[in-house]
This record gives structure tokens, sequence and C-alpha cells, in this order.
């Protein structure tokens, strides 16, 4: 086992497990995204629970612990088109409150632009 810190994600044990959670998280999104887009709609549980991981992906990968994975870039845009296609079908057959339908679409998009955007930036950092 290679340890390189005295930190709590500085080894090898640790890499793999933060690489085992960060693909879970990957799966479970890809899974989503593939699947019944009526899972998506914003009052499903992966309405709510896509993002929700996204935002998680994009916390630990930006830590920059050894191990965390990321999607594609172009997956992560791919995501966000389907994702926000389903969410604008949806979202005003739920009433939502004057304002909330555009502010928690702003939110939303931001999360997948700054994951895809990390994304590409490690891909291109090789």
């Amino acid at each position: 086992m290679g340890t390189w810190g005295s930190g709590n994600f500085d080894d090898d044990t640790a890499a793999d497990h933060l690489s085992m959670l960060t693909d879970r998280l990957i799966r479970e999104v890809a899974e989503a995204m593939d699947g019944d887009p009526v899972a998506i709609e914003p009052d499903e549980y992966w309405g709510v629970a896509v993002p929700c991981n996204l935002e998680l992906l994009h916390l630990i990968a930006s830590q920059n612990h050894v191990g965390a994975s990321l999607p594609e870039a172009d997956a992560v845009t791919g995501w966000k088109a389907r994702f926000l296609d389903v969410w604008d079908q949806a979202i005003d057959g739920l009433e939502p409150q004057p304002g909330f339908k555009e502010q928690r679409r702003a939110v939303l998009a931001r999360t997948f632009d700054q994951l895809a955007d990390l994304a590409a930036r490690r891909q291109a950092a090789g």
C-alpha cells in the first residue's frame, strides 16, 4: 500500500474507496439519464437525485484527491440537454411559485456546467 501523506485521502486504499464512490455516483446518473424520461421529471426521485450526484461529484473532484473519477465532459453536456428538456416539459404542470422555475433552472444549468467544465479541464490536462 502506498502512502504519500497524513491526510485521510493520502493513500492507495483511500484512492480506491474514492474511485468506487465517484464511480457509483456516475453510474447512477448515467442509468437515470438512459432510462425512462419520467424518472427524471422534477417531482421524481432521479429528478432530484441526479443534480445532487452531479454536485457531489464536483465537490469531491474539486479537492484533487487521487482516485476521484469524473464522467467525460461530452457526457455531462448530453445529460444536461436531456435533463433540461425533460425538466422544461414537466415543470409547468407542477404549478411552481412565481420565480421558482427560472431560479431552479439556472441552478440546474450551473450544476451541469460546472461539472462539465471541471471534466473538460481534467481531460485537457491528461
